[in-house]
């Protein structure tokens, strides 16, 4: 909830526009994989929230990802990008792999840059729950479980 109400504020404050939350069926699903990456309560905050996917969405649009830097991921993750014959036979990428293993730079680009943006635009976000939570006061008994600013940060609800 209060990354709702943090997102709904910086929303307004940018002059974002919020979709309404219709119904249930607007509640987003989160993958596993994205929990994981996002932690729980971002990917809680995320799958209930339109204010804070839409802030989300924003800080994304913000981001830029300079071309030396995908093609740096590109050239440093060649495991990503054999050739699904080159899987098949079992190629070892940072050893014998021949040219023709690895998809090209230029098909493979725009995946590599949508997903640094993304990843960019995740790191931003962070950073900004990170700064408007940093002047939340919570009520006594209401802190968040595990907050190590809390005397009883191992105490649950």
């Amino acid at each position: 909830m209060l990354t709702d109400e943090l997102a709904r504020r910086a929303c307004s404050q940018r002059g974002l526009s919020i979709p309404e939350e219709l119904s249930p069926a607007s509640v987003l699903a989160v993958a596993e994989t994205d929990v994981a990456d996002l932690g729980s309560i971002v990917a809680a905050a995320l799958a209930h929230s339109q204010a804070a996917r839409t802030l989300l969405a924003a800080l994304e649009a913000e981001q830029t990802v300079p071309e030396a830097a995908v093609r740096d991921y590109y050239d440093r993750n060649q495991d990503r990008f054999l050739t699904p014959d080159a899987l098949r036979r079992g190629v070892d990428p940072f050893g014998e792999a021949a040219p023709s293993d690895t998809l090209p730079y230029e098909d493979v680009r725009e995946a590599i840059s949508r997903e640094l943006l993304r990843a960019a635009g995740r790191q931003a976000f962070f950073g900004w729950l990170d700064q408007s939570r940093a002047g939340v006061t919570y009520s006594h008994g209401h802190e968040h479980p595990g907050d190590p600013s809390h005397p009883d940060h191992e105490h649950r609800h």
